[in-house]
């Protein structure tokens, strides 16, 4: 089988993949000023550092909100547009090895597919993710860069920012142990909350929300207690910290895959029917 190449267009970034006979290749990201220079130069770089020609290629699979800007084929090449949705879906079932499975999709906001015997649907999300972080980021830290706001976090504790119910309570509530967040950021009265923590507090206030949204999915008909978390936002490590907190409390497990970041585009490529 030839090489299926798997896009994922941003805003501003774009991820790609490649996909023969069922083994993933070389996933990368570009980020560039629009959807259509950061394509063609995820593209290119994805070419030149592989080592690829474009008769190597059998099919371009393309995906996200980017991609209502490509209106051609990409340098020729049999291209075809892929449902956001169902590529999430595909490429998180893919890598996660599960069959039923709700994708909570952790870019700029969240969005949550249920995957399951009756297909791939989208059943909602949450105006919260990446974007929120840069953005409240922006506004108390004065970065936006998510890099630096986790530099920042990695000094930070978010006792000194969120209440707990060990701080309202001497004895714990059924279901909520003492170290359960009751508040985000409840806790900041005093002058000892530093950059750093404000930072941490930032970080797990997204996670936590997100984490909790998808919790709250399960209240559908055939609830589903296995999240597959893609996007960005996995790469935060405080998504390690937060989740397994969750995952105790309401007996849920979530996963990050291998390729937890490049799930949509290795989805995009999974489509492809050849």
């Amino acid at each position: 089988m030839s090489l299926v190449i798997g896009i994922d267009v941003g805003g501003s970034t774009t991820k790609i993949v490649g996909l023969r006979d069922g083994e993933v290749q070389s996933p990368m990201f570009i980020t560039a000023a629009d959807p259509i220079t950061s394509l063609f130069g995820a593209f290119g770089k994805f070419l030149y550092d592989n080592s690829i020609e474009l008769g190597d290629i059998e099919h371009v699979m393309v995906t996200g909100v980017g991609s209502s800007a490509v209106t051609t084929p990409i340098y020729g090449l049999p291209t075809t547009k892929v449902d956001e949705f169902q590529a999430d879906g595909l490429g998180a079932r893919f890598d996660s090895g599960l069959d039923r499975l709700i994708v909570v999709s952790m870019g700029t906001g969240t969005t949550l597919v249920r995957v399951d015997e009756n297909g791939i649907r989208h059943i909602g999300g949450a105006s919260i993710g990446g974007g929120t972080l840069q953005g409240l980021a922006h506004l108390l830290l004065g970065t936006s860069n998510v890099d630096e706001v986790i530099q920042m976090a990695s000094q930070g504790n978010t006792a000194n920012v969120n209440l707990t119910i060990g701080d309202i309570s001497k004895t714990h509530l059924e279901g909520l142990p003492l170290h359960a967040t009751a508040s985000l950021f409840g806790k900041v009265k005093n002058a000892n909350v530093t950059q750093a923590d404000i930072a941490k507090g930032l970080i797990y206030m997204v996670v936590e929300t997100i984490g909790s949204c998808a919790v709250l999915s399960q209240s559908l008909p055939g609830g589903i207690s296995d999240f597959v978390m893609i996007g960005n936002m996995t790469c935060v490590p405080e998504c390690r910290e937060a989740f397994p907190i969750i995952e105790d409390l309401y007996g849920v497990r979530f996963h990050i895959p291998v390729h937890a970041q490049y799930c949509t585009a290795l989805g995009a490529a999974l489509a492809y029917k050849g």
